[in-house]
């Protein structure tokens, strides 16, 4: 038990799930942070391959609306990590790739997107926005020659588990599809995080419960986990403004993940609960712009019920 008469192994401080900050702190040795990339991949579901639109939550920038550099991958890179080492001078980076479908495009584009990163002394490692049906066996065993270099991290974004929802916000593919990826992914040297969304639309608590339950039994070793954000412009957010559907106050997100929590293997890193919404494009909710009032909640929740990850794994 550590100072903070926390229960929970993987802490040093007051937090009761296994942190993205604490994992790096321990694999890197200092302040580690991700920097967010554009390097101009599309999506299979906005192009016509499997559909037209993206899916109906994601904005015109491919959930890369934080991106604020821009230039070249390389100036997108350097901007990003000077903006984070004027808060941690001794920051280092991970190569994030985030907007869109990173490995959704010819061999070579990839070849010239990652590997140049691969190289740079001051990467410690990279990361990759993806989706499930977006990983051929070729694409898999570039990654893995990129792996024994350094750190690589595949993320997928699945959202839901349940084929109904998907279908709803146009995934454009299936849960079993997703497994297919995970199981492949497995036994290869590759570290797998899935995204997850609370609150998508016609979903309940018990069904995105029953997401996290599901995915924390598969060979993965990281999630995100964040609210369903409306951005303005996308399709979701004029099906909202057309008719409006159920949303998770805070209290309820707080509540939902703590027990999503409560069912993840321990051992699993906590990469994000919580999203950054940006509030001239957001539609609602509002209270997701509050991102540290968001954890501050769901730390003291826990705290006062004496709970932590995976206590009912």
């Amino acid at each position: 038990m550590n100072r903070y008469n926390n229960p929970f192994p993987f802490s040093d401080d007051n937090k009761r799930y296994h942190t993205w900050n604490y994992y790096l702190k321990h694999k890197f040795g200092n302040k580690t942070a991700k920097v967010p990339l554009d390097a101009g991949f599309s999506c299979p579901n906005r192009d016509g391959t499997k559909g037209f639109g993206g899916c109906t939550y994601c904005s015109a920038k491919g959930s890369g609306d934080s991106i604020v550099a821009r230039g070249n991958l390389m100036e997108q890179y350097e901007q990003g990590l000077s903006v984070m080492q004027r808060k941690w001078p001794d920051c280092q980076g991970i190569a994030y790739f985030q907007a869109f479908t990173n490995t959704y495009g010819p061999m070579e584009k990839l070849k010239q997107c990652f590997s140049p990163f691969i190289q740079r002394e001051d990467v410690c490692a990279i990361a990759i926005a993806t989706r499930a049906d977006c990983l051929e066996d070729e694409k898999i065993a570039y990654l893995c020659e990129l792996a024994k270099e350094k750190e690589v991290w595949v993320e997928l974004g699945l959202q839901t588990i349940h084929d109904q929802t998907a279908a709803l916000i146009n995934r454009g593919h299936d849960f079993s599809e997703f497994r297919s990826c995970v199981e492949r992914l497995a036994s290869t040297p590759l570290h797998v995080c899935v995204h997850l969304i609370n609150s998508l639309p016609m979903e309940t608590k018990s069904q995105m419960i029953e997401s996290t339950r599901i995915v924390g039994s598969l060979p993965i070793e990281a999630v995100k986990i964040h609210m369903l954000h409306l951005v303005k412009g996308t399709q979701l957010a004029k099906q909202y403004e057309e008719n409006p559907f159920p949303l998770l106050t805070m209290e309820e997100y707080v509540d939902v993940v703590i027990a999503q929590l409560e069912l993840l293997p321990p051992e699993i890193i906590i990469q994000r609960l919580t999203g950054d919404g940006i509030l001239s494009d957001l539609l609602a909710p509002f209270w997701t712009t509050h991102k540290v009032q968001v954890l501050n909640e769901i730390d003291k929740a826990m705290a006062r019920r004496n709970t932590w990850q995976g206590k009912y794994r």
